[in-house]
This record gives structure tokens, C-alpha cells and sequence, in this order.
């Protein structure tokens, strides 16, 4: 009994003293922190709230991230066009003014000559269709010959004849604008606004593209087939030319 009552009142004075709990070592910077006061100790407990913030900042910084992007995507707009109508651009160019400045005396000249009107005006389309297609046809179907004909002398004269007929087309098409351009201006038209130049100029330059491809033959054989392919594309195209180019005549 005498050792139950002592253990009685050991447990009594336990339950009726509050343990002193230690703070401990904070640096300089702790009275910033957050404090919190237990209910049942009534000592001060400091805490830091650091590697909850973090997460929470990342999150706030996400959402704005996420707002500015959808924001973006309302306000941003994309437009496709397939019309080729853009390419016209170009007569807006200072170019236009001087090719006139440059043609000037020679337009002076032919409308001195008195020629005939019709000549004039429809010379340069009839000067064209027969290089496009004597020279453009021709030379195309040499381009064919060479490759899948089995004639060794065919073959052989195909090679020679082609790049001099597609070369010659060349000049005299870049010789024949000069013509255009002249029947333009003698009739007080536009000269680069139509879509008829527009395809000229752009004709023209895969022309030019397309002669440097045979000196690069050796190195790449797989090249034969990008030229063979591009110049049925440049041919299909200087067709589409000359059908806006009998347009563009009859249209005054």
C-alpha cells in the first residue's frame, strides 16, 4: 500500500507540472518567420514556411504562364492563302519606274517608226510561241529521249542537242521581255503588275536554276531525276504564261 501511494502521488505531481520544453537556436532572421503558440505548453514554437511557399509560387506562376499562353492563342491569328494574287506585290516595286526611265528613248523610237499596230502588239507573243515551242518542246523531248531511249546514237545526239536548245530558249525568252516590255509601254500599259510577268520573272529564274543542275551530275546522280522533274514544272508553267500572256493581249 505505502508503495502505491508513492507512486500515486509521483504521477500526481507529473500530471499537475508542465515540462519545460527548450527553444532552440535561432539565427537573427527568425523574428520574420511565422510564430505559432501551443495551447498546451504555452511555449513558442517557430517554424518556416519556406518549402511550402516555393511550391506555391511555383504554382501561381504556372497559372499566369498558362492565362498569358491562352491569351496568346485568342488574340494570335494565322492565315493560309493559296491565291497566288500576293506574288503581284512586285509591281509595286521601284523597279517598274526604272525599267520605264531605261526604256524610254527606245519606246520614243519604235513609236517614231510608224510600225503597224498589229505588229506591235501581238510580235512579241507570236516571237515567244515559236520559242516555247520549237526550242522548249523540242529540247523537252530530247531531255526525255536521253533518258529512257536505248539508242546509243539517239542518246548520244539527245545529250548534244538538248542543254543548246533549252540554253537558247533561255536567251531568247530573256531577250523576248525586253520585246514585251516595249509593246507595254508603246500602248501606255502596265509592265509588272500583271500576272503574266509574274510568271515571266519567275519562269526566268528556274530556267536560270535549272542550267547549274547538269554540272552537279557527277557528284549526285539523284539529281538527274530533280532536274528531269523540274523542268516539266518550268515547261507547265511557261504554258500557264503564254495563256495569261494571250489574256493580257486581248484584254486591250
Amino acid at each position: 500500500m505505502a508503495m502505491l501511494s508513492s507512486a500515486s502521488a509521483s504521477f500526481h505531481r507529473l500530471t499537475t507540472s508542465s515540462p519545460s520544453i527548450p527553444t532552440p537556436f535561432l539565427p537573427s532572421s527568425a523574428s520574420l518567420l511565422p510564430k505559432s503558440t501551443t495551447t498546451r505548453y504555452k511555449n513558442r514554437v517557430y517554424f518556416s514556411t519556406f518549402a511550402i511557399r516555393k511550391p506555391i509560387q511555383l504554382d501561381i506562376l504556372q497559372e499566369e504562364e498558362t492565362e498569358m499562353a491562352e491569351e496568346e492563342s485568342v488574340s494570335e491569328s494565322v492565315l493560309y492563302s493559296i491565291s497566288p494574287l500576293p506574288l503581284l506585290v512586285i509591281g509595286a516595286l521601284p523597279g517598274a519606274g526604272t525599267i520605264r526611265s531605261l526604256f524610254g528613248p527606245f519606246v520614243d523610237l519604235v513609236k517614231s517608226l510608224d510600225l503597224p499596230g498589229w505588229l506591235v502588239h501581238w510580235g512579241h507573243p507570236g516571237n515567244m510561241a515559236v520559242v516555247l515551242f520549237a526550242m522548249g518542246g523540242y529540247g523537252t523531248y530530247l531531255g526525255f529521249r536521253i533518258r529512257f531511249s536505248d539508242n546509243v546514237d539517239e542518246k548520244a545526239m539527245a545529250k548534244d542537242l538538248h542543254p543548246k536548245l533549252l540554253a537558247g530558249m533561255f536567251f531568247f525568252f530573256a531577250l523576248g521581255a525586253t520585246g514585251g516590255v516595249t509593246s507595254l509601254l508603246t500602248s501606255d500599259r502596265p509592265i509588272l503588275e500583271s500576272p503574266h510577268a509574274v510568271t515571266g520573272l519567275i519562269g526566268l529564274t528556274l530556267l536560270a536554276l535549272q542550267t547549274t543542275l547538269p554540272t552537279l551530275f557527277e557528284g549526285n546522280p539523284g539529281l538527274r531525276n530533280v532536274h528531269g522533274i523540274l523542268g516539266s514544272g518550268i515547261m507547265t508553267l511557261f504554258l500557264v504564261h503564254a495563256a495569261l500572256g494571250l489574256q493580257l493581249g486581248l484584254s486591250y
